[in-house]
């Protein structure tokens, strides 16, 4: 390779500037380019081909020169030694590179982000998550004029006041905060890992921490009663829905597209017990949930008018939002208005409230009252997490903590059971000895 500078002065400009050009010639190929330096010719030595020194800049410029024809041997010398084939497009790049693009700003940067997720196939519902927390963040840094906050601006200080707007401004719950924060941290670990662009604080100070709530969920006496109240017609197939997905732990997403392909049966001739195969909505896992005797008389009842032609799902399942408006109603009228304790944050205040149970009663309840039944029925957890799609044990262990009758029972059995009958004999002293050794 030959690289040469010129000056082309069939192109000076009204003020007598010529431009310098790169005149590089490689195998058969001549690449002539402008170097985006003008001078006047007498400010030109065309046999150093360099500037003058008496050029203002003469030095600076001279670099600039050297700089193209190192950028330009280098790159050829690196396509040759991977094999590839120099062309005057790939060498062309390097003599003037891209002006560098203006840093992003955290919300353009996250909205890019969320559409590399959508590119990777995520569901449509973590993708709205993701786009909310954007929102959010947006909305903080236009509140405080904040446009152009980038990820390497977002430090420690900005994040604190970022905590307090969703806290304060925005009224968010304690596990608000903790979802959009969630969020927000998994978009700057991918900016960090695999944008390898520089933070602005630690990933470990973004603190996310999520408070354990109380989990509705009914009682064995609570599902007898809701299967034996009478209902009109036309609320009937909420409730029926809902004690489907209570004895097999369906979420919403998946009960509502339930069809015919997701029904096999077991027995070899087609007449034993059945189970649902299919792949939950939210998590892409694949399940395989055995249809109890309650289950299955629920899906026979609609089966005979599935066959009718009313549509390919094996449940008369409507819209979300007015099934938690019917299910209210509808165990109101079975009787499921005892009090429960509602336990809330506001304002860094805790609020304890009492609510009837039907109030807080909506489609979800009726997952958490699969997981609670059926450890009661001494399900194994590892089992449970299978049938419910949990990536980790530990969202499972969650139910097993709010399972109190599990406590009462263990309790009665060491307090009350035969082979302890001897301990509730013993006068309270020596008990309370024990205890106080212990």
């Amino acid at each position: 390779m030959t690289i040469k500078f010129v000056l082309r002065e069939d192109k000076a400009d009204k003020n007598g500037l010529v431009p310098v050009f790169i005149d590089a010639t490689f195998e058969g190929l001549r690449l002539r380019c402008f170097t985006r330096e003008k001078c006047l010719p007498k400010e030109w030595n065309a046999d150093k081909q360099r500037f003058r020194k008496g050029k203002t800049g003469a030095e600076e410029a001279n670099n600039v020169l050297d700089a193209i024809a190192e950028r330009v041997q280098k790159r050829y010398r690196d396509l040759r030694t991977a094999g590839i084939p120099p062309t005057l497009a790939l060498l062309r790049d390097v003599i003037n590179p891209a002006a560098a693009k203006p840093e992003q700003g955290m919300a353009e940067a996250m909205t890019a982000f969320i559409e590399v997720l959508r590119g990777r196939g995520y569901a449509l519902n973590t993708l709205r998550h993701y786009g909310t927390a954007r929102n959010h963040l947006a909305a903080f840094l236009a509140s405080g004029k904040r446009k152009k906050v980038s990820v390497a601006d977002y430090d420690g200080a900005v994040h604190d006041e970022f905590v307090k707007y969703l806290r304060t401004t925005c009224g968010l719950s304690a596990n608000g905060i903790y979802t959009v924060l969630k969020d927000v941290k998994t978009f700057l670990r991918h900016a960090q890992d695999e944008r390898k662009q520089k933070l602005g604080l630690e990933l470990k100070r973004v603190e996310v921490r999520y408070a354990d709530q109380a989990k509705t969920y009914l009682t064995g006496a609570d599902l007898a009663a809701l299967a034996a109240v009478k209902l009109p017609k036309t609320l009937e197939p909420t409730r029926d829905v809902f004690l489907f997905c209570c004895y097999t732990g369906l979420r919403y997403s998946d009960v509502s597209a339930l069809h015919g392909g997701n029904l096999h049966a077991l027995g070899a001739n087609g007449d034993g017990d059945r189970v649902l195969r299919l792949v939950q909505t939210k998590t892409r896992a694949t399940l395989s949930i055995y249809l109890s005797r309650l289950a299955a008389e629920i899906l026979d009842r609609y089966a005979a008018a599935e066959r009718s032609g009313e549509g390919a799902k094996l449940l008369p399942v409507l819209a979300n939002q007015p099934m938690n408006r019917y299910l209210k109603k509808i165990t109101q009228l079975a009787g499921l208005t005892r009090l429960v304790e509602v336990v809330s944050t506001a304002g860094g205040k805790v609020e304890k409230e009492a609510v009837p149970l039907h109030e807080l009663v909506t489609m979800h309840t009726a997952r958490h009252t699969f997981a609670v039944q059926s450890l009661l029925r001494g399900m194994p957890v590892a089992v449970l997490q299978r049938v419910m799609g949990h990536a980790k044990i530990q969202n499972t262990m969650k139910y097993a903590q709010v399972v109190e009758e599990l406590q009462h029972q263990a309790m009665r059995a060491a307090w009350d059971g035969p082979a302890n009958q001897s301990s509730q004999d013993a006068p309270d002293g020596a008990v309370c000895s024990v205890l106080a050794a212990a």
